[in-house]
């Protein structure tokens, strides 16, 4: 389940990708199928040790093009292993939200993207996360669980002062802020509450189906209810530095 648009990013033969906080891995293996150069960067090892697992199971199978590499490192987000403008693309989903000095992360991602490259954020939506904030303690206080809401506007201007213009936003996974919602009402640990599991398994239905009935739907709630929001940038000139 993909939340960046790639047809609006560098993620192509011959690109350099940065998937900064990876997690399991999602966009760094999507750009791989494109035939980009892939880093998933990430602090967790753990995430990272799968993340190579799949790389290679890619490559064995004949899914990614000639020319496509791809390689994990572990490390900081305030402190990127980078030099400057080392990137075409960088890809940040659903990181910065977890992040208390997220200044800092936003000056690194964009110190390593280079001038004329792009940069995706995403990250929830404020109306959506706030419901979850409001029904349950547990989702956000949990050792490296959210730290904040953004709203949009904000978030594009601490993007802007780091030198990024914005060029274009968009919601997406409406159909799935109401299975956190859910959730946070019965408890985020409740994974076999049987509502929680009717929901999941009406998401894994759709995810693997893509029926046009639901496709429709989400088209149509993501600007009201959609779960993330997903902000395009172009970088204009090296980051010197946070203020």
């Amino acid at each position: 389940m993909l939340t960046v648009d790639f047809d609006r990013v560098h993620a192509g033969p011959g690109d350099k990708v940065l998937d900064l906080g990876c997690g399991a891995g999602r966009h760094a293996f999507e750009a791989y199928r494109r035939g980009a150069e892939v880093v998933a960067f990430d602090q967790d090892t753990a995430e990272l040790d799968g993340v190579e697992e799949m790389f290679r199971a890619m490559a064995e199978a004949g899914e990614v093009p000639e020319g496509a590499s791809a390689r994990t490192v572990t490390g900081n987000a305030l402190e990127l292993p980078f030099d400057d403008a080392t990137f075409d693309c960088v890809i940040a989903s659903e990181i910065l939200e977890h992040i208390p000095e997220d200044d800092k992360a936003i000056w690194e991602l964009a110190r390593v993207t280079r001038p004329g490259g792009t940069v995706a954020v995403t990250v929830p939506k404020w109306l959506p996360e706030r419901v979850c904030w409001s029904l349950s303690e547990a989702y956000h206080q949990v050792e490296g669980g959210h730290v904040r809401i953004y709203r949009a506007d904000e978030l594009v201007g601490k993007l802007r002062e780091a030198g990024l213009r914005p060029v274009h936003r968009h919601h997406a996974h409406a159909l799935h802020a109401p299975y956190w919602w859910l959730k946070c009402a019965v408890g985020v640990d409740r994974e076999n509450h049987p509502l929680v599991a009717a929901y999941h398994r009406l998401l894994v239905w759709d995810m693997m189906d893509r029926p046009l009935l639901t496709r429709a739907a989400e088209r149509l709630l993501d600007p009201v209810i959609g779960k993330s929001v997903a902000l395009y940038f172009v970088r204009q000139e090296v980051a010197v530095g946070p203020r």
